[in-house]
Order: C-alpha cells, then structure tokens, then sequence
C-alpha cells in the first residue's frame, strides 16, 4: 500500500474538480489547497530522510505501478481541458470565477502536466517521452524537452543556464529570463543537432518545427470547436502552468554555482548544486521531484527511487512553501542567501 501514496498527487486534480462542479468561490479552491493548505501540512509533518536500501531499490524499480501512475495524468489532463473548455464556452461565468479556472486547471498543467512530463522526458521509452511531450503541450512548453535534456542537465548552477537562478535575482526577474532564454537556446540546441546529423532547417527531424506546429494545431483547434473566450481561456491557463515550472526552476538552484577547474572547464555537476527538500508532502505531491539533488546526480534515476544526500544543500521549507515565500523576494532572500554555501557568492 506504500507504494499508492503517490496517488496523493491526484489531489491537486481532484480539487480542481471541486472547483469545476461547483464553480462560485470553489473555483479558487486549488490554488488555496496548492499553497495554503499543503504549505501548512508541510509545517506540521515531520522530515523524512531516510533512504532506500539495495534490496528496496530492486523491488520498486519491478512495480509497473509507479509508471502507471505517471501515465495516468495525460487522460486526467485531457478530461480537466475538454471540461474546462466545454465550461467556459457554455456558461455564463462571473469574471472572478474564470480567472479561478485559469488558476486551477494552470496549476494543474503545472504539476501534473509539466512536472510529469519532466520525470517521463528523461526515460528511453519512445512511447513514455511521447506522453511526457503531449503533457507539455497545453503548456506550450514542449521546446522544455531538448532545453532541459540537453541543455540545463548539461548548464546546471552556471551563468550559462537560464534555468539557474543568480544570487539576489527575484522571481519576476527569473520569469522573464529564463522563459525567454530557455526557448531560444532550444532552438540554438536543436540547430546543432541538426547540423551534427548533416540535416538542414527544414528537416522532418527538426523537432522544434514540429512542436510549433502543434502548439498551434492546439490553439486552431480550440478557436475551431469553441469560441475566441475559450482560446484566451486555454492561453492563460497554459501560462499559468509554465509559470508554475519556472518558480519551481527559480527555487531548485537558486544563487547555486559551480566552479571552474583550471582547464576553464566547469566541475561536474554535483549533490550540491541543487536544492534539496524531504518534507513529506512536497515529495510525494510531486513525485520526488523536490530531491533534486540526486536527480541532476543521475538523471536517469526513477522518481521513485531518488535519495538524500547529505551534503546537499538543505530548503528550509518544502518546494510549495518555498514557491509562496519567493513571490515575497526580501523575505525569501533573508531565508536562502544565508544558506548559500559562502564560495558560491559572486
């Protein structure tokens, strides 16, 4: 039954279908269970630190279930669209209960939607890094697969990465950055893959031509078979969602640098170049993705199985906490700079 608790991260969708049935205040439901009602059970449970031996490990990398739970978000975040759609486009909504949807069906974009499409974007299935691109999508963060995998795993905790947040920058500034950044290096990286592979521009295997068109098939297609309110419904809910990736990206290297060697080259990518959270909830909210630190290790890892390390850098509060505390930036970095080991500060 331990193996289940990840159904915990169905929470976040089932609040939103709360907020879709009921509509009026309940709207707003999940950004307050989001960042309200998880941060407050995050201060009353205790951390957890211990991990798995040998013989665990083996065990859960043989459960399917694991991989059935991540694959059962892409229909949960087809339903909540089609319905979110379907509702703006046939009721009448007061003004403050649309922008409740956007905010609930975003969050769940956000972490259902992108957050899965991380942990699935890193396997050597065709058909899980398929599902992985398709939760990207409503996003219109698809460009987060080649960035992420061949360029942030690779930048981690170095200027050269838009996804590393630099000391004393808030995350209003990191919004636009690193947004913007990350999108034209995908470009620049799948440009270079082209041209290692002797292919040109227009090329079939030119995957972020591909990702254009069916961010904008998706968008045709809700303009088509609903109406202009529905596709501002769908623009702003996808921002929403790629919004909440990057606050996550905000906190996970925040201010975090590596080191140059003297052959100019940057050390490797160690446990201590991202940030590291075990409150309970956080982690299994968000299947393991708060142990960052041994995932930028060894990427290739299952969530399931990610570990502690020690020398990890520590989050004072959990990753929802912590994503409340930096829209607050003096008080965030009054909690964080001071956890910065001293010889990252330039």
């Amino acid at each position: 039954m331990k193996d289940l608790k990840y159904l915990a991260a169905f929470s976040l969708p089932l609040v939103a279908f709360i907020g879709l049935y009921f509509k009026g205040i309940f709207t707003f439901l999940t950004p307050f269970y989001a960042f309200v009602i998880i941060p407050i059970l995050e201060l009353l449970l205790p951390v957890e630190t211990s991990n798995l031996d040998k013989n665990e490990v083996e065990d859960k990398l043989k459960r399917k279930v694991f991989d059935w739970l991540l694959y059962l978000n892409l229909p949960v975040i087809i339903g909540f669209l089609l319905w979110g759609f379907y509702t703006v486009n046939t009721q009448n909504l007061a003004t403050y209960e649309f922008l409740g949807l956007i905010f609930s069906i975003g969050i769940v974009l956000g972490t259902n939607g992108i957050n899965v499409a991380h942990e699935l974007g890193h396997r050597q299935s065709t058909n899980e890094r398929f599902i992985g691109k398709a939760l990207l999508l409503p996003s219109f963060y698809m460009h987060f697969y080649i960035e992420h995998n061949f360029g942030h795993h690779l930048h981690a905790a170095t200027p050269e990465d838009p996804a590393t947040a630099k000391y004393n920058q808030s995350v209003y500034s990191f919004w636009f950055t690193s947004s913007f950044r990350q999108y034209f290096n995908a470009w620049k990286i799948q440009k270079r893959l082209l041209k290692s592979n002797n292919q040109g521009f227009l090329s079939v295997n030119n995957d972020m031509l591909w990702y254009t068109f069916f961010q904008m098939m998706y968008l045709g297609a809700i303009l088509f078979f609903f109406s202009p309110k529905v596709l501002l419904f769908g623009l702003l809910a996808g921002i929403v969602g790629f919004i909440m990736l990057e606050t996550v990206n905000y906190i996970e290297h925040y201010g975090l640098l590596r080191h140059k060697t003297k052959s100019g080259r940057y050390e490797r990518v160690r446990e201590m170049h991202s940030w590291n959270s075990n409150h309970v909830v956080g982690r299994i909210v968000l299947y393991e993705l708060t142990r960052h630190s041994d995932h930028h290790y060894k990427s290739s890892k299952k969530y399931q199985i990610l570990d502690c390390h020690d020398e990890s850098p520590q989050m004072a509060y959990g990753y929802p906490t912590s994503m409340v505390l930096s829209l607050y930036p003096p008080l965030w970095f009054a909690i964080m700079n001071k956890r910065i080991p001293k010889d990252m500060i330039v």
